[in-house]
């Protein structure tokens, strides 16, 4: 065995250790502790019986009979003298302090900066819990880190005499790197850097490390958006044999294939989408047959160019999305596969996975077909064109979307009444100069248009996702992917109830219908208030997050009880894994597949989505801090939009762009907060600045560095 796989399988001997030592209660199988683990390699899977097996046979665990184990009762005996351990991720904040995001408990553990050990941001570890204090959240201290989420920063160098440090970007790693001369790389101070973490040794206050990749000068574009993707570990960049296999890949249709498909080249069909976009993944189509409406939704059928286990494959795995920032797209597959091949493009022929559904005279689905087709686009529309067909009942195709827009009114109408909830937040886009300066800020608003893609899209992923997972009483369940979105949190929904009742907004809470209405009425009733955005911010922070799973649990938002993700395989992952699932099915219902390993995929795929949101979170403060950073003085008019005991926050409302209002820079008082009532309050003056009040700023700094805006009052 090579060192580094006897390295690797200590580690996952030492982590299966870690799962019965967090749940000495737990009984498991080889497959439960090997799912706990975390672990995504398919020869140590093959050792877990044989480690279960050994660890038993040296009493750490007991067989209680044929393959199920348990923590052996003197390990027990050795954790009551040390205390109870729990392992989770670590939450890291500004100030050295964390919490332990676990599994174990229901709620999160609090660890003092002091007890935080060598554990840095998302690193997985190991906790001894204090005992409980009454009225007092559950504290801890970090033992054992397990697993290093990241090894390699993205920042900034600090030179001194004979060393440097490295100086980390991202505010929730609070620990420097110390950086010997010789270990610089001939980085310089003023460049953006990557450095890597090579050891920390026991007696060392700061980790050692090494720099490993200059990105350029900071400040600049493109070294800024390259050092956000380099944070979040997003490759920008596909590698050789990626490029290669890509470019193998046939443009022509065999004909042989066309005959395998239902032909939908000769019925009208158009693709609807952004201005700027170069993947169009679906398509709509229009046709009467019988006396009856048909209308299709046509998705780019990437499975049939992707092969499983291919080099495509893994690296769409890897990506597992495509992320949008400010300034460009990077996509989950090549361009040439993305922007071409997979693109339903106009007057070309292309392969889809479809799904059609037929209307009666009254407008309700009679009956839904799913099934490979090839097609033929009419038009490209992009929303603004289709709106304004919308908007004054005439145009190209005007007939066709104009029933087709009544349609996707009515069903829309109808999901709402079923207690989906109608989020209308505007997106924040930048017009940039050819160096990718932001000139000025859009606002794109959700229009009829939008509604029109939208409501076909929810429809075609909701049957997909009923015709696979509702199952007749004796029929055994089918693994597949489920777009799941849990109930709202209790104690958020509590602590919004409370603010907006301040704002003379009601809110009844006591039944999953009664809640949805609620947060429907809420929405509605502040629009065009001061108060709008701040009360849809704080309704969005109490709901859980959407994600993906073999395991189906509805979809909160969208009231669903079965949902999935089909309708976007050029960009998505779990889309491309939902068609190769669904043809299978389509072609024998008794197939099935191993839902263990779905499930893996799955988490990793929310994980990777969960990283470009933030990724594009980043890029648009770094505009917006680019954007304000020439307009130091001037004055603007926000909204406050949150409250700590550094400051307020203020979102300036022509530009959506946020910064803070320090205390300390508040000189006509002494100002304090009142956490409850959201707002701070003048000591002498008793002036209060509260969550969603409207106030008049200037503009004191925009950092680059930080990605912070500072205000002052005007």
């Amino acid at each position: 065995m090579k060192k580094n796989e006897h390295k690797e399988q200590e580690k996952f001997i030492q982590t299966i250790k870690n799962v019965f030592l967090s749940e000495p209660k737990a009984r498991m199988n080889h497959k439960q502790v090997y799912k706990k683990t975390g672990f995504h390699s398919p020869d140590l899977k093959k050792h877990a019986t044989g480690i279960l097996y050994n660890l038993a046979k040296n009493e750490f665990l007991v067989e209680l009979y044929k393959g199920k184990y348990m923590l052996h009762p003197k390990e027990k005996e050795k954790q009551k003298l040390v205390g109870p351990m729990i392992t989770g991720r670590v939450d890291m904040k500004q100030t050295g302090k964390a919490y332990i995001i676990t599994d174990d408990l229901l709620d999160d553990v609090f660890i003092a900066s002091n007890n935080t050990y060598k554990a840095l941001n998302n690193d997985k570890v190991r906790v001894r819990l204090f005992p409980k204090r009454k009225n007092k959240k559950t504290e801890g201290e970090i033992i054992e880190i397990i697993e290093r989420f990241k090894t390699h920063f993205v920042g900034t160098i600090k030179l001194h005499e004979k060393f440097a440090f490295f100086i980390p970007d991202n505010k929730s790693n609070t620990t420097d790197i110390y950086i010997p001369l010789d270990q610089l790389n001939n980085a310089k101070p003023g460049e953006k850097v990557i450095a890597e973490m090579t050891e920390w040794p026991d007696e060392a206050r700061n980790p050692f490390g090494k720099i490993t990749k200059i990105l350029g000068k900071e400040g600049e574009n493109n070294v800024e958006i390259h050092a956000i993707l380099e944070e979040y570990n997003l490759p920008y960049t596909f590698e050789k044999k990626v490029i290669e296999e890509a470019k193998k890949i046939h443009e022509n249709i065999e004909y042989k294939e066309i005959k395998l498909r239902k032909d939908f080249r000769d019925i009208l069909t158009f693709t609807i989408d952004p201005y700027d976009a170069k993947d169009f993944d679906d398509a709509l189509s229009y046709r009467i047959e019988n006396n009856q409406l048909k209308i299709g939704v046509h998705i780019a059928d990437v499975s049939y160019y992707i092969k499983e286990d291919s080099v495509l494959d893994k690296e769409a795995y890897d990506r597992a999305t495509s992320v949008y920032l400010v300034d460009r797209v990077v996509p989950m597959l090549p361009e040439k596969l993305s922007n071409h091949i997979c693109s339903l493009r106009p007057n070309e022929e292309k392969l889809c996975f479809s799904v059609e559904f037929t209307f009666d005279e009254k407008r309700k689905i009679v009956n839904t077909w799913i099934g490979k087709t090839v097609i033929n686009s009419d038009r490209r529309f992009t929303y603004e064109e289709v709106q304004e067909i919308i908007d004054n009942k005439q145009g190209e195709f005007a007939d066709e979307i104009l029933i087709m827009n009544k349609i996707a009114k009515s069903i829309r109408k109808k999901r709402l009444k079923s207690g989906a909830l109608a989020f209308e937040k505007s997106e924040v886009k930048f017009n940039l100069d050819e160096k990718g300066k932001p000139l000025d800020v859009i606002f794109k608003e959700q229009k009829e248009s939008h509604n029109l893609i939208e409501e076909y899209m929810l429809l075609a992923n909701k049957s997909i996702a009923e015709r696979i997972g509702k199952k007749k009483s004796k029929e055994k369940e089918k693994t597949f992917i489920y777009r799941i979105h849990d109930i709202p949190n209790p104690e958020k929904l509590n602590n919004l109830n409370e603010f907006v009742s301040k704002m003379g907004y009601n809110m009844n809470l006591e039944t999953r219908s009664d809640i949805s209405k609620s947060l429907n009425n809420l929405l509605k009733n502040s629009k065009g208030k001061g108060e709008e955005n701040i009360i849809e911010t704080l309704t969005l922070r109490s709901m859980s997050k959407a994600e993906y799973s073999t395991d189906n649990i509805g979809h909160y938002g969208l009231a669903f009880d079965y949902y999935t993700h089909f309708t976007s395989p050029i960009r998505r992952y779990p889309d491309l894994m939902v068609h190769r699932l669904l043809h299978t099915y389509l072609q024998n219902e008794k197939s099935n597949f191993d839902k263990e390993e779905h499930e893996i995929k799955c988490k990793h795929s929310s994980e990777m989505e969960r990283r470009a949101q933030e990724a594009e979170r980043d890029s648009i403060k770094f505009k917006q801090v680019e954007f304000l950073s020439d307009k130091k003085g001037k004055e603007f008019k926000g909204v406050i939009s949150g409250v700590s005991k550094w400051g307020i926050f203020v979102e300036i409302i022509e530009n959506k762009c946020e910064g803070m209002i320090r205390l300390k820079d508040m000189n006509q008082d002494y100002f304090y907060l009142d956490e409850d009532n959201y707002q701070v309050i003048g000591n002498n003056t008793n002036q209060k600045y509260k969550l969603g009040d409207e106030i008049y700023i200037k503009i004191k700094n925009a950092d680059f560095k930080k990605r912070e805006i500072d205000f002052e009052l005007a």
